[in-house]
């Protein structure tokens, strides 16, 4: 078995980037890849402005006490004329710092009446003046390509005036999962069988991260029908992603399914919840074959699918945020495989969900994150332990 560092090295490098490009009005980019770097044209801010509401003022003539007659009255988004000598300007957030003035005294340090204002306290140098181009000068680069677009990026881009960018197209991900035992939620629970969580989970996570998500469904437990939905699965995605049928039961057949239309590069992992992780290619296809047990399937979603995925999206991975706590739990020792346990922070140590069963879906909706044990480790009260947070 590969361990977690060797199995997503391994799927990284396998990682073929789409290549495809589109130009979107920048409101419509959220979660995209950028293809294109944006470069700004202006500066940010474009002029000098104020930080407060207040006066602008020139500091040899605005001590303490001094009072001065206000000679304009700047508003955002007007030009200000040059500040006459011996006087202030009433300015406000945002607004056009007047020629002449090297200070903003704050509004809350000032008495204004009759077209007059009293200084209370003396303003700094510079004091809440923002510079132009303090933020952004123009001719800088500000997102470079193969940046996920949040929201604050698209803000920046916002900032520098472009209204459309260039990213990569969305990666089509087709999905099917396997399980006789499998039903959809809102029909009749027969004995015997489990309503199908995996559907949910996965589609939610690959939504999440920007995929177009082909649904083909379940699929019954048959190598013939394995087969089909594969084929077709390989025929209309960049990446076919399944639960269930990767492990060696007789009723698992996306194995061999894998096996006879491409081929199988990784199968086992040194890993629990999770072992059963399988990558491979179907055509042009990648193939993905993700654990039956729900809170394995989650798990290894987030170690290796996701880095995989965004790399496969034009995107650059980086390895998770991950710090020390102390553990407030006791775990023996561990067996041959690293552990990952669902957990989240409570009066800043790190605590488990109390089952820890690959079934239990509960545990990854309640955890923030995962802790995660070394093989043959064993944890003490107050030890510090690794804890992952769970972020898509």
């Amino acid at each position: 078995m590969l361990s977690v560092d060797q199995a997503r090295a391994q799927l990284l490098n396998a990682a073929r980037p789409v290549t495809e490009t589109e130009t979107l009005a920048t409101t419509d980019t959220l979660g995209r890849i950028l293809a294109e770097s944006v470069v700004s044209a202006v500066n940010v801010p474009p002029l000098d402005n104020s930080a407060m509401d207040g006066y602008a003022v020139r500091l040899a003539e605005a001590q303490a006490e001094a009072i001065l007659p206000v000679s304009q009255r700047i508003p955002a988004g007007t030009l200000p004329q040059p500040l006459a000598m011996g006087s202030a300007a009433r300015i406000f957030t945002g607004a056009p710092v007047p020629e002449g003035a090297d200070a903003i005294v704050i509004q809350e340090d000032t008495e204004a009446a009759d077209g007059q204002v009293r200084i209370l306290r003396a303003a700094k140098p510079a004091a809440h003046i923002r510079r132009a181009g303090e933020d952004i000068r123009a001719g800088q680069t500000v997102l470079v390509a193969g940046t996920r677009l949040g929201p604050a990026q698209l803000g920046v881009a916002a900032s520098t005036g472009a209204d459309r960018l260039t990213v990569y197209r969305r990666l089509k991900v087709a999905v099917f999962f396997t399980g006789d035992e499998l039903v959809q939620p809102g029909q009749p629970l027969p004995p015997g069988r489990i309503y199908n969580s995996n559907r949910a989970s996965l589609i939610a996570l690959l939504t999440a991260m920007g995929c177009e998500v082909i649904d083909l469904g379940t699929v019954t437990d048959t190598l013939a029908a394995t087969t089909t939905a594969l084929e077709q699965a390989a025929r209309e995605a960049d990446v076919v992603m399944t639960t269930g049928g990767v492990s060696v039961g007789e009723e698992d057949h996306v194995k061999a399914a894998v096996s006879q239309l491409g081929r199988l590069d990784l199968w086992k992992v040194a890993m629990k919840p999770g072992k059963p992780l399988a990558y491979g290619r179907v055509g042009t296809a990648d193939f993905i074959g993700l654990p039956g047990n729900p809170v394995s399937a989650y798990v290894v979603f987030c170690l290796f699918a996701q880095p995989f995925l965004l790399t496969r999206m034009g995107g650059r991975w980086q390895p998770p945020l991950n710090f020390n706590l102390p553990a407030g739990f006791e775990r023996k020792k561990a067996g041959d495989r690293q552990e990952y346990l669902r957990a989240r922070v409570e009066q800043g140590r790190a605590v488990l969900y109390p089952n820890q069963s690959s079934g239990a879906l509960t545990s990854m909706a309640w955890a923030e994150g995962l802790v995660e044990v070394e093989a043959g480790h064993s944890i003490a009260t107050g030890d510090p332990v690794r804890f992952i947070p769970m972020v898509m």
